[in-house]
C-alpha cells in the first residue's frame, strides 16, 4: 500500500502511540503532520522521523482549544494542499479515585479526551468533505468497555469518545468520509510505566500503528469502524 499524495494529521504525535502512527504513515509516503504541547518532543520526534521538516511537519498546538486545533489544522492545508486522513490519537489519564479527583482533573481528562477530539473533528471535516472523502480515526481504550478502579474519569472519556466516534460515522459517511476508533489494551507506554513488573508482554505502540494503515488500505467499500486489539499472552491470573 502507498499513501503517496495523502496528507495525515497525528495529534498527540510526538511519542508512544502517535509517533509510532506517524512513522508508519510515513513510511507509506504519506505526508504527516504531528501536533504536541511540547517543542522538547516535537523536536526529538522530527529527528527520529528524519524528515527535517519536509517529511514530517512539527505543530505546538494544544487539541483542548478549539482555536488552536483551527490554526493547526489550516497550516498543515495551507502546507500541503488539503487533509486526508486525521488521528486523534493525544489522550490524557490521571488515575485517580473519585473521592481524591479534583475538578480541575476531571475536566482536564474530558477536554482532552473528548473535547479534544470533537474540535479536531469540526476542524478537519471541511477540509476532507473537499478532498471527496479520507480518514478520521480515534484512538480509544479497551478501558471504555472494561472499567477498573481509580480510573473512573480515564474510562468514561474513552466510553464517550466511542459514543461520539459511532454516531459521527453514520453522519460522514456519504461523503465518502470513513471513522474508526481503535482500543488498544495494554500497551509499552508511559501509560503502563506506573504499573509493577515487567512489560514485556504488552502491546508495542507500532502494533496499534499497524492497526491504523490496515484501516486505511481497506477498500473503500468496506468500513471497519471498531477494533479491538489486546496482547495475546497476558500474564496468567492466580
Amino acid at each position: 500500500m502507498t499513501l503517496t499524495g495523502k496528507v495525515a494529521v497525528v495529534t498527540g504525535g510526538s511519542r508512544g502511540i502517535g509517533l509510532a502512527i506517524a512513522r508508519a504513515l510515513g513510511a507509506r509516503g504519506a505526508q504527516v503532520a504531528i501536533t504536541a504541547t511540547s517543542d522538547a518532543t516535537l523536536r526529538a520526534a522530527v529527528a527520529e522521523l528524519g524528515g527535517g521538516g519536509a517529511a514530517v511537519l512539527p505543530i505546538r498546538a494544544d487539541v483542548r482549544r478549539h482555536a488552536e486545533m483551527e490554526e493547526a489544522i489550516g497550516q498543515v492545508v495551507r502546507r500541503f494542499g488539503g487533509l486526508d486522513i486525521l488521528v486523534n490519537n493525544a489522550g490524557i489519564g490521571l488515575f485517580r479515585a473519585v473521592a481524591d479527583m479534583s475538578v480541575d482533573d476531571w475536566q482536564t481528562i474530558i477536554d482532552t479526551n473528548v473535547s479534544g477530539v470533537f474540535y479536531c473533528c469540526r476542524v478537519a471535516l471541511p477540509h476532507l468533505r473537499a478532498r471527496g472523502g479520507g480518514w478520521i480515526i480515534n484512538i480509544s481504550s479497551l478501558a471504555s468497555k472494561n472499567p477498573f478502579p481509580e480510573a473512573a474519569a480515564y474510562c468514561a472519556s474513552k466510553a464517550a469518545l466511542n459514543a461520539f466516534s459511532e454516531a459521527l460515522m453514520q453522519e460522514v459517511r456519504y461523503d465518502g468520509i470513513r471513522v474508526a476508533y481503535i482500543m488498544p489494551g495494554s500497551v509499552r507506554t508511559e501509560f503502563a510505566a506506573r504499573r509493577p513488573g515487567s512489560d514485556d508482554w504488552r502491546l508495542s505502540p507500532d502494533d496499534v500503528a499497524q492497526v491504523v494503515v490496515d484501516l486505511v488500505a481497506h477498500p473503500s467499500r468496506s468500513l471497519p469502524s471498531a477494533v479491538e486489539i489486546r496482547p495475546s499472552q497476558p500474564p496468567r491470573k492466580g
